[in-house]
């Protein structure tokens, strides 16, 4: 059976996502480039289990995007709690920022406008629940920094850690950003800190525990 087939078998047995990330997912692909970014139903719905199981009373999101996860693990989280997202592109501000403040969960969400790896040390907060999204080539440095403001028993969740299958090219062909996953990959693998597990979902996804 055709792996589209079984994708659709899945979507048809999940819960639904709610007509607003419906409508977010269809503008991200009519306004944006690169809308396969976008995290989608199935990953979506996820998202929200996971942090749902986690109780996290604060979120780290490095790579908003459009929005679409945030709103995910938003819907997810308890009444009291907060999810701040970084997106490094300033140009993303007035789409993203206009869908997260227009939906249901706006008050549990803190959007930021630039680097990550700079501001979140700066904040001096420790962290339940991390989601690594942003520039592959930065995973590792993503990755410590995360670890240093995640309380011990915290969760990291890093996206994309399949990369299309390219994971498995013995020589990155120069590309930066598939060299990026392969060295978070062994980094992460070899880390005694940590426990972790990747799940073959998409394009990849690693659940990481803090030992």
């Amino acid at each position: 059976m055709a792996a589209e087939e079984i994708y659709d078998y899945i979507l048809q047995h999940i819960d639904s996502e709610s007509d607003y990330l419906q409508a977010l997912y269809r503008e991200t692909h009519i306004r944006l480039l690169n809308p396969r970014m976008a995290s989608g139903h199935l990953q979506g719905r996820l998202l929200k289990m996971l942090v749902q199981m986690i109780r996290p009373k604060s979120v780290l999101e490095i790579g908003t995007y459009s929005g679409y996860s945030t709103l995910c693990m938003a819907e997810g989280l308890p009444a009291d709690a907060l999810i701040h997202t970084f997106e490094i592109n300033d140009e993303q501000e007035d789409f993203t920022r206009r869908w997260l403040s227009g939906s249901p969960y706006a008050d549990r969400i803190r959007m930021y406008i630039g680097d990550a790896l700079q501001e979140v040390p700066r904040m001096g907060m420790q962290f339940d629940l991390a989601f690594i999204d942003g520039d592959k080539r930065q995973y590792v440095a993503y990755y410590e920094m995360v670890l240093a403001c995640l309380h011990t028993g915290g969760w990291i969740l890093a996206d994309n850690t399949l990369w299309d299958g390219h994971v498995l090219d013995k020589a990155a062909h120069g590309d930066r950003q598939t060299a990026g996953i392969q060295e978070f990959n062994t980094y992460v693998a070899e880390d005694r800190r940590v426990e972790k597990v990747i799940l073959p979902l998409r394009d990849g996804l690693t659940i990481i525990h803090k030992r």
